[in-house]
């Protein structure tokens, strides 16, 4: 799964993919149990009591005996390949409720939000009612299987009973011949049985397996080339030279995109939602290649090189941090697993998070919860920028590292990047012009086009685009902070009035 490109992970069903992949592994050990270590025996027992009837009794108990064990397995075929649909129909079923269960689960908060805990709880009883009666039919036509196995059995072994009474009767067996017959029938019916049980079995794991196989049969949508070569770092200058990409060829995303970041300059890219900005870092991380144009490091273009040694070479942090659900020790280290604790530490006072741990009853060792609920964003931030640190990159990119968070957070994480950024080549892709402002270049997106190109003085200097957002921004830190300040005063106002006179 992990080979498999960002297309299909953004396309998911984390739950449902967890059930297929829990079944289809089930489904391999069941078809491997019964055909290699049980088939083998049975069809060995079948021959030797063919064996022994022909020789002791002639061709016609052979005959009868080879009759009986045709329709046996024909009608367990039939009846089987019948059973199959409704075991699809049970499958899906069962992956739709996992997928409803684990997403509301991982959605806990937002279901809280709106009060909607009976509308899921009704989502999944739906699916789980289908699960049901599609559960029920599979246990039904079992029975009917079984009751048409024991039919056909019976009837060859009322056959062999009769022709062996009537021998005994006519003084051409004994009672003993009769005994040993029936004994031997008994003897059959055990591998007979057996047999169904394990077609029933093995054709149930090869519909449990359908859709795992469905899921190898997946390529990734980026590969490396067959000569592709490790990526040599030297200074680490990126190069976008008429950069075309759409993720649907209807609607382009990026129309002709050329600029650099220069070795151990930062470039920022700004602009209005949906201009383009963080498909340049998937880009650049080449979870998608492009349609025309090239991306370079070095001047090798990111097509021929390996993906392991590009995304080696380049940190990442992320505006939406999410932490594995493990120490912070654990997700620090997640930069470079290798690392000592006296580096995991340094990072950590690097990304100024250090005090904060130190300060946890269980310091480094503290459990973050799934995708790191139980701390804050901006907690979540500097654990993300520690453990790009640790992972020491030439290359760096921040993906609207502080848009999510608040002001005051806001600052303190910017000059923690910009600790880290320092000698880097920096991508930086912004949504809040205050923290490009110290950038070498920024770049302004529109529609997928570079509109404007310059330092913040040059674009503010040419009252365009830029300078729009820029205006709109400040007005609005602005307005936040004065009403910030409002509400400061007015709680120092009732302190005042409930203070006791002197």
């Amino acid at each position: 799964m992990h080979e498999l490109s960002l297309r299909f992970h953004l396309e998911r069903k984390t739950g449902g993919l967890s059930r297929i992949i829990e079944r289809g592994t089930k489904g391999i050990e069941t078809i491997v149990r019964f055909t290699i270590l049980n088939t083998f025996p049975t069809f060995i027992e079948f021959l030797l009591t063919a064996i022994i009837f022909w020789r002791g009794y002639g061709f016609s108990y052979l005959a009868v005996t080879a009759v009986t064990v045709w329709l046996y397995i024909w009608f367990t075929v039939k009846a089987s390949d019948w059973r199959i649909s409704i075991r699809r129909t049970m499958n899906n079923s069962d992956t739709d409720a996992n997928t409803k269960a684990i997403d509301s689960l991982l959605n806990f908060e937002t279901v809280k939000y709106f009060g909607n805990e009976e509308m899921e709880a009704k989502r999944f009883d739906q699916s789980m009612a289908r699960y049901e009666k599609a559960a029920t039919s599979v246990w039904t036509s079992l029975g009917w299987l079984n009751f048409g196995q024991g039919v056909i059995f019976g009837l060859g072994t009322t056959v062999m009973l009769v022709i062996s009474g009537l021998s005994v009767l006519n003084g051409h067996q004994t009672v003993g011949d009769f005994v040993f017959i029936n004994a031997m029938l008994l003897q059959l019916s055990v591998p007979l049985n057996f047999i169904g049980f394990v077609y029933r079995e093995i054709r149930q794991g090869l519909t449990d397996i359908e859709e795992m196989f469905d899921l190898l049969e997946v390529k990734p949508e980026v590969v490396d080339a067959p000569d592709a070569k490790e990526l040599v770092i030297g200074k680490g200058a990126i190069s976008f030279k008429n950069v075309h990409f759409a993720y649907d060829p209807a609607r382009p995303i990026l129309k002709g995109i050329s600029f650099e970041v220069p070795a151990g300059k930062t470039v920022a890219v700004v602009g209005p939602s949906g201009a383009g900005k963080s498909t340049l870092s998937r880009l650049l991380y080449r979870f998608y290649d492009v349609q025309s144009g090239t991306i370079t490091i070095d001047n090798q273009d990111l097509r021929t090189v390996t993906q392991k040694s590009l995304r080696k070479v380049i940190g990442m942090v992320p505006q939406d941090t999410v932490l594995f659900n493990d120490t912070i020790a654990y997700n620090i280290r997640y930069g470079r697993p290798s690392a000592s604790e006296g580096e995991v530490t340094t990072a950590a006072e690097i990304a100024q998070i250090s005090d904060f741990i130190r300060h946890l009853p269980e310091g480094f060792e503290t459990k973050v919860g799934e995708r790191g609920l139980k701390l804050s964003g901006g907690e979540k931030q500097r654990v993300a920028i520690a453990r790009t640190v640790l992972k020491a990159p030439p290359v760096l990119i921040l993906d609207e590292a502080t848009s999510a968070l608040d002001t005051t957070t806001e600052r303190e994480i910017q000059a923690a990047l910009d600790i880290v950024s320092k000698n880097r080549t920096t991508l930086v892709i912004a949504h809040r012009l205050s923290t490009v402002i110290g950038a070498d270049e920024i770049i302004v997106l529109k529609s997928g086009a570079i509109a404007e190109r310059g330092t913040h003085a040059d674009l503010l200097a040419q009252n365009g685009l830029y300078a729009s957002m820029w205006n709109r921004q400040r007005e609005a830190t602005q307005a936040e902070e004065h009403l910030k300040q409002v509400r400061e005063n007015d709680d120092l106002g009732v302190v005042n009035r409930l203070a006791p006179a002197n």
